[in-house]
């Protein structure tokens, strides 16, 4: 059972949540509070470390719900924090290797240091270098009262979200919990990067080698890599490599990742890629990863495609599908949204900066639009920044949309499931025909025995759910009201004849205007 968190935690944990709920619903105060300026959110979250520093990277890519200023110090939130102390390295090295440490040399110096765990050079009786990922001392405790809090403190706050907005914070704040959780579990980060090198082991992108018999939940042991950051463009530029070959590398590897697998890397930052001396890639840091399911790598797909092709009917389909846009967005508005991104993508002499700002204001301007973002969409979100940032940095003119897409085309075929070609498809298909029959037949039997049930989608639910609520709300809120009129009557006798009908009153008003 976590310790429940000092005052003072809690009340920066109350203002970080404060903020971000006023930002987001655009209010300038809540509680007669103001939210914290961007700096003083960005030492907030330095302060508060572990959970809020990942959470800070996963927010820093939500343009619909935060300002530039706050998106721009919330980017600058990294993931490395000061060493443990000396006695908390001594205590985390033992829980996590015992008496006889299986190494020859051991450096007590971390290489890095991240706020789940530091990172050691080490040597083994073979002679064979390694990287040793030492979990810190008490975090997982940490982890789990942090999410307590939040978890406590979003129920206050969830209520006066709109629904769509409410949804898309809760999305994110739930999957964030989930996933840091597993985080600070040393051995889910093995078992991730042994599932990642059985999926991309032997394609152009290197992965550290595991020792799972010196790892454990305290601990992971893998082989030492070296390279460059794949920022460090002057180390890129003095060893001959050009910076184009190494993002289209990384943007190859990344569709072919969201895409085509469905199984990526969902904690994309310069640390964790190196370029090696060839300018082969390598991916380091397993323990986000995270697994797209098929219908929502074809949704995205159809989304990057239409919005290519200008086709306004499909992409507000494949939004919808995607869970972007609520069900009951009005269809004049969204093609009027449609087409105003459409003609910014299209336009070819827009540099990625002007873009970028023409595309926030669009989005600005239609805030009250019913847009959401799911937490899938959130970590592809991030890769996409990444790519888009390193190649605004070092390439000129670099646009992610335009840039990017036509390699996206390249690999439409392979990301839909139909690699094998024409044929194949066709073989598939048919193998598959005696099965469709039978569940036309099913369906034509249900329906002539009155027995047909319909699938209704999530979105279209959440909306039904949404209007029943709205309608419901001034009737139970008339209903008790009446009732409270009609105990009032009862228990204060004369004194409470005024009030009682003026409860009444006020409680018939609500369900008339509820009825009507």
């Amino acid at each position: 059972m976590p310790r429940p968190p000092s005052p003072g935690r809690l009340w920066l944990t109350f203002r970080f949540l404060h903020t971000v709920f006023v930002l987001v619903r655009r209010r300038e105060r809540f509680l007669f509070l103001a939210p914290l300026p961007p700096r003083r959110l960005k030492d907030a979250v330095l302060t508060l470390g572990v959970c809020f520093v990942k959470l800070a990277q996963v927010l820093a890519t939500r343009a619909d719900f935060f300002p530039e200023d706050y998106l721009a110090e919330l980017r600058g939130v990294h993931d490395e924090v000061d060493p443990m102390p000396r006695a908390d390295f001594q205590a985390a090295f033992r829980l996590a290797f015992g008496d006889a440490p299986p190494f020859t040399t051991f450096d007590d110096t971390p290489l890095a240091s991240a706020s789940i765990g530091q990172v050691h050079a080490a040597t083994l009786p073979d002679g064979s270098l390694v990287a040793v990922k030492l979990r810190r001392l008490g975090v997982e405790k940490q982890v789990r009262t942090d999410i307590a809090a939040i978890r406590a403190m979003l129920g206050a706050f969830t209520p006066f979200f709109a629904s769509a907005t409410k949804n898309s914070v809760e999305a994110v704040l739930t999957e964030f919990s989930a996933m840091i959780v597993r985080e600070a579990d040393l051995s889910v980060e093995l078992a991730n990067l042994r599932k990642f090198t059985d999926a991309y082991g032997q394609g152009p992108v290197r992965l550290p080698r595991p020792y799972p018999e010196l790892s454990s939940v305290h601990a992971l042991v893998m082989s030492y890599e070296t390279g460059w950051r794949i920022d460090d463009l002057a180390s890129l530029r003095e060893a001959g490599i050009p910076f184009s070959t190494v993002l289209d590398a990384l943007i190859d590897f990344y569709i072919e990742q969201m895409l085509v697998r469905g199984y990526f890397h969902a904690d994309p930052h310069p640390g964790n890629i190196l370029v090696r001396p060839g300018g082969e890639l390598t991916l380091l840091d397993f323990g986000m990863v995270k697994r797209l399911p098929a219908d929502t790598r074809v949704a995205m797909i159809e989304v990057a495609k239409s919005a290519h092709d200008r086709d306004y009917e499909t992409f507000i389909a494949a939004c919808k599908r995607l869970g972007i846009v609520a069900a009951g967005a009005d269809p004049s508005e969204m093609m009027e949204f449609a087409e105003r991104m459409f003609d910014i993508f299209g336009d070819a002499s827009l540099s990625a900066a002007s873009m970028q700002a023409l595309a926030f204001s669009v989005l600005d301007s239609m805030k009250d639009l019913p847009f959401k973002v799911p937490q899938d969409i959130v970590y592809v979100m991030r890769a996409s920044a990444l790519i888009e940032g390193l190649g605004v940095t070092a390439i000129d003119n670099f646009n992610g949309v335009k840039d990017i897409l036509p390699r996206l085309r390249h690999n439409l075929t392979r990301a839909l499931g139909a690699e094998a070609g024409l044929f194949p498809t066709l073989r598939g298909e048919l193998q598959n025909l005696p099965l469709t029959l039978r569940r036309a037949k099913t369906v034509l039997t249900d329906l002539s025995e009155s027995n047909l049930r319909v699938k209704v989608s999530p979105e279209t639910l959440e909306f039904v759910t949404d209007r029943l609520r709205l309608g419901l709300r001034p009737l139970a809120v008339g209903g008790t009201l009446m009732a409270a009129g009609f105990l009032a009557a009862l228990t204060l006798g004369d004194n409470g004849v005024w009030p009682a009908w003026g409860l009444f009153g006020l409680g018939a008003l609500q369900v008339w205007t509820g009825l009507k």
